[in-house]
């Protein structure tokens, strides 16, 4: 026999340094212990865009809050680009906190987190194994295991999903043999791509004036997809979620399903869906009189629930 001692690079290794913008509020004094509200963006997004504008908005209201991009992603380090690896993802949440720890305005027993879009869903997942967390607050909130196993409207069977499995290991074998990653798309990437009016706005938020930023191309490496399919934000919800949950919808989002599926999991007795009427999933995004009635909901919240 022989033997070869080899090394292996691992693909998904985290040697990460998280870039991230803190906001303060007006009259912010260092010397002073202060709530904060973590804001984590949705997948494709970046700090830039909607995860800033309620981070800003919150602070407006009193609140230090922290918007980072997500390992792989942004202005954060990482390779590949775009790894949208759920469970790293949710580890970002802590990573974040365990710099806020550090401190010295920031009281560590007054931690809320909120997110958009699957940053909600990485959220929750979150508070479920870190309970640094004391409050959660959740926009437009996607489940993204389900979203891809499921469908937009939840309409489409687990085991249906299986193609996207075995898509996301052989992208894995290719990525590993060429040095040119394959990706998918997190919104469509062109408007006649888009299947309905909600997700074309998708397109117009990441590809148009209306939000494009140049570090969010809107989409992910293609191996993502290995744990993305079996990956459940609310794993183990009805156990561990004991936090007080405000979940904000709009009443014609097709992603409203996956809110309401934390509320009906979550072990917390203080929770509670807001409806906006009229918004749909995107709307919540940058739309300011839609935003503008989220964070008032929102800042109460905090507020109430950080004591």
């Amino acid at each position: 026999m022989s033997q070869e001692k080899i090394s292996i690079k691992n693909r998904n290794a985290q040697e990460i340094i998280l870039s991230a913008i803190i906001n303060f509020p007006e009259g912010f004094d260092p010397n002073q212990k202060y709530p904060v509200v973590v804001v984590s963006h949705p997948g494709g997004g970046v700090k830039e865009q909607t995860a800033g504008l309620y981070a800003k908005k919150l602070a407006e209201q009193g609140l230090v809050t922290i918007a980072y991009d997500a390992s792989y992603q942004g202005e954060s380090t990482g390779e590949p680009r775009q790894l949208e690896n759920p469970y790293i993802r949710t580890e970002d949440v802590s990573a974040v906190i365990d710099y806020l720890t550090t401190l010295p305005y920031i009281d560590t027993d007054k931690i809320g987190a909120m997110g958009i879009c699957a940053g909600a869903g990485y959220t929750a997942n979150a508070a479920i194994n870190d309970h640094r967390i004391k409050a959660v607050g959740m926009v437009s909130a996607v489940n993204i295991g389900s979203m891809f196993r499921n469908g937009w409207e939840n309409n489409v069977k687990d085991a249906d999903a299986l193609p996207y499995l075995l898509a996301g290991s052989n992208a894995r074998t290719a990525d590993a043999n060429n040095p040119d990653v394959q990706t998918i798309p997190l919104a469509p990437m062109k408007e006649e791509d888009a299947p309905n009016e909600e997700l074309r706005e998708a397109w117009e938020y990441y590809h148009t004036d209306r939000c494009q930023y140049p570090t969010a191309p809107g989409f992910a490496t293609a191996r993502s997809l290995t744990q993305i399919i079996s990956y459940d934000a609310y794993k183990k919800a009805e156990a561990f979620f004991t936090q007080p949950l405000l979940a904000i919808v709009g009443n014609v989002a097709g992603s409203a399903w996956m809110s309401d599926d934390l509320l009906e999991r979550a072990a917390t007795t203080d929770k509670r869906k807001y409806v906006i009427e009229g918004a749909n999933h995107m709307s919540l995004y940058d739309r300011e009189n839609y935003v503008n009635e989220a964070v008032g909901q929102l800042v109460p919240f905090f507020h109430e629930k950080l004591v």
